[in-house]
This record gives structure tokens, sequence and C-alpha cells, in this order.
């Protein structure tokens, strides 16, 4: 998977750029902050963007700013937003503009190599991954409200480890389930939130920002 990655950190821009390496990927160019992100996207054409989402010259949301024009000129192209802060609002932001091929992650994942390695393919994959941290802040701030309401408790710790984006072996090794009995959860999911036939990953999308998209509690 060939990627681009920008952030004006040096130290971490080039020790993620390095660890990506290691893992297999292939680091197509690296930027310090979102014009350069922009060009380097239009040269290189990688299949995934990873971007911090505060960057020069403003530290506020070029990153995010610079993800979403990203996926408007070049739909094609996966995007990664990594952030030092919890800030639950801006992964909703990013999830409602861009539901397929997308992930916010905390900046603390990058060393665990492994899951952000599994996070890029899943972006990949055309799935949509959120920072554990962040949907376990959404989770306990949903009400089981509309359709969320006929889920079993089991079914909706299976939705926020889609919502997480654990593949279904790490939801069964999470839960300790069997793939069987994952997949009837799975099912069981996608009929009572009314989601129909269509590609495994699209359904799992569309569950997810159901689940995000409950209401909070007030």
């Amino acid at each position: 998977m060939r990627i681009v990655l920008a952030d004006d950190e040096t130290l971490l821009r080039e020790g993620l750029a390095r660890l990506l390496v290691e893992a297999g990927f292939e680091v197509a160019g690296t930027a310090q902050d979102a014009a350069g992100l922009l060009r380097l996207v239009e040269a290189r054409r990688p299949e995934l963007v990873i971007t911090d989402i505060k960057m020069p010259p403003s530290h506020t949301d070029e990153g995010l700013i610079a993800a979403q024009e990203i996926r408007q000129r070049f739909p094609e192209v996966g995007v990664l937003v990594l952030s030092h802060y919890l800030e639950s609002r801006y992964a909703m932001s990013l999830v409602e503009e861009l539901p397929e091929r997308s992930g916010y992650l905390l900046k603390d994942r990058v060393s665990e190599i492994g899951s952000l390695a599994d996070a890029l393919r899943r972006i990949g994959d055309g799935e949509c991954v959120i920072d554990p941290t962040i949907v376990s802040r959404l989770v306990s701030h949903r009400r089981n409200a509309g359709p969320l309401a006929e889920l079993t408790a089991r079914e909706r710790e299976v939705l926020a480890l889609m919502a997480e984006g654990h593949s279904n072996q790490g939801i069964c090794d999470r839960l300790f389930l069997s793939p069987k009995t994952l997949e009837g959860h799975v099912g069981s999911i996608f009929r009572k939130l009314g989601i129909g036939d269509a590609p495994n990953y699209h359904r799992r999308v569309v569950a997810v920002l159901t689940f995000l998209r409950a209401p909070s509690v007030s």
C-alpha cells in the first residue's frame, strides 16, 4: 500500500515513516503542512494518506480540511487523521463527511504498529476506523434510542468494537466468541438496524454510523 503522510513534528513524521516501511508499507513521501500534503497527493497518487489534524499555519483543523479536500478531488484515496487530542467532534465530523475509507486515531496508537497497520488495511478495504478511546466516550453518552433500542447488550458490544475498526477475528478474540456465534450477532445487528443486502464492509460502515449518530444523553 502506497502512503503519504503529513505532520509538522519532524521526529514523529520521520519515525512514523520508518515504522510503516518496516511494517511493509511503501511511504511515497512526507510533508510538514497541509499544502505540502495536497501537492504530494496530486503528484504521487497514493492509496492512503495519514495526516495530523492540527498543522501550520493556524494549528486548528488544517489536516481535517485537507483530508476532506483530498477525498473530494481523489475519492479513491483513503485517509487516516491522527491527533494528540481526544476530540469526538472531530472524529464525528470526519466520518459524517467521509463514511468510507477513513479513520481517526489518537497519536498514542502510532507506537502500536500492529494496531496501526490493521487500521490502515481496514481503511484500504473501505471501512471507517475510530480510536477506541473516542468510541468509549461516545458509547457512554449514547441513548438506546430508535433501532439501537432493539439491540441486545452483547450486540451493542459487538457494534462498538466494529466502530473501533476491529476485524471479525479481533472481535471474537476480545469477546471470546466463536466465528459462527459472531456471524449470528452481526447478522442480527444488520437486520435490527434495517441494513439490507450489500457488501459486508458497506453494511459495517452503515451500522457504525447508525451507532455513532445515536442521540447523546442530555
